[in-house]
């Protein structure tokens, strides 16, 4: 008997593109985007710009080389920047921050809920000291959806009053929205809405919209220009791009199907829990389950044909778009009662 595939729900990332987005990408019209600016590069660029507010857009090869862009034209060596305890910027970037960008990080805790600061706690860090040998705290990253939180979202009043805490204490704003999409589809609302106030933004094509690869930074025109060297300096020029941002321009055509996927992460959760597992109820399309034993929990989901990871000290399933509500139901079926 042919033992039955692996339902994988480790990550949005594992999504492949479908006929339609790879018809898209065989067909695009293309350019040296180093040297001329390929046209459908350019086409997604703009079009990232206008959802997510900003002046101008540039694709890059990862949300990490996005933020990473963003954070070392932000910061100056040694300056001290806040985000969120758990943020991807500090816990899943390799220390790039820090290495490359030169930043000093200081964690902020969930105040305000889960992966969410109070506006209170980052004016507790705001405000320049006199004193030659004090850290000068320059930039406030906030992540939304906040992976580390599962997929938890910041509503665009919460946001507003970080940015405004931010900006009245002389600090520039970086919003990690890998997973912005999702936040805005939760929360019903245009991406644009959870950008205010924010100096620059990332946000990804290759997670739930099933893009193979790439991402976003958008900001000014002025940092745009700035961040297209500095791509370059970190190995991101693309020749003929269009092929990849042809699937980008699918993808963003993509964004309120997202909404089958945080019904799928609400199933699962559900039919976890009657099942005896300590399952959070989730936001967007992550799950989160305490385990006693979370290597042992792996290894059993492993051998039962379904594939997740470790978050947090905690079991992460992540519901995308390559697993329907059948598959789901599949996946509990495999998974059984919960070992507690």
């Amino acid at each position: 008997m042919t033992k039955a595939a692996p339902i994988d729900l480790r990550s949005d990332t594992v999504t492949r593109p479908d006929g339609q987005m790879s018809a898209a990408m065989a067909a695009a019209e293309v350019g040296d985007d180093v040297l001329d600016h390929d046209p459908t590069m350019r086409a997604l660029e703009e079009k990232a710009a206008g959802l997510l507010g900003t002046a101008a857009a540039l694709w890059v090869p990862s949300g990490t080389m996005g933020n990473l862009i963003a954070l070392s034209l932000h910061l100056q060596r040694g300056d001290r920047f806040l985000a969120p305890r758990g943020a991807h910027v500090l816990d899943f970037e390799l220390g790039t921050a820090a290495w490359l960008a030169g930043g000093m990080p200081q964690p902020l805790e969930w105040t305000a809920g889960p992966g969410r600061p109070t506006a209170d706690l980052v004016r507790t860090y705001t405000g320049q000291s006199a004193r030659y040998d004090a850290l000068h705290t320059t930039l406030l990253c906030l992540e939304n959806t906040h992976n580390g939180a599962g997929g938890a979202v910041i509503p665009p009043h919460e946001h507003a009053l970080l940015a405004a805490a931010a900006r009245d204490g002389g600090l520039r704003v970086h919003l990690d929205g890998a997973r912005l999409w999702n936040a805005a589809v939760s929360l019903e609302v245009p991406p644009a809405a959870l950008t205010v106030g924010a100096d620059t933004v990332q946000a990804c094509l290759s997670k739930g919209l099933g893009a193979p690869v790439g991402s976003v930074v958008a900001g000014s025109k002025e940092f745009v220009t700035e961040a297209r060297r500095m791509r370059k300096m970190l190995g991101g020029g693309v020749r003929q791009g269009g092929v990849l941002a042809a699937a980008g321009l699918v993808a963003l055509e993509r964004i309120d199907s997202l909404a089958e996927d945080h019904g799928n992460a609400r199933l699962l959760a559900e039919g976890l829990a009657e099942r005896g597992w300590d399952a959070s109820t989730p936001q967007t399309n992550i799950v989160l389950a305490a385990v006693p034993d979370v290597g042992r929990t792996l290894e059993r989901l492993r051998t039962a044909g379904v594939l997740a990871v470790p978050m947090n000290g905690q079991v992460r399933f992540v519901t995308h778009r390559d697993v329907g509500k059948a598959t789901i139901e599949e996946a509990l079926r495999r998974i059984g009662r919960s070992d507690r």
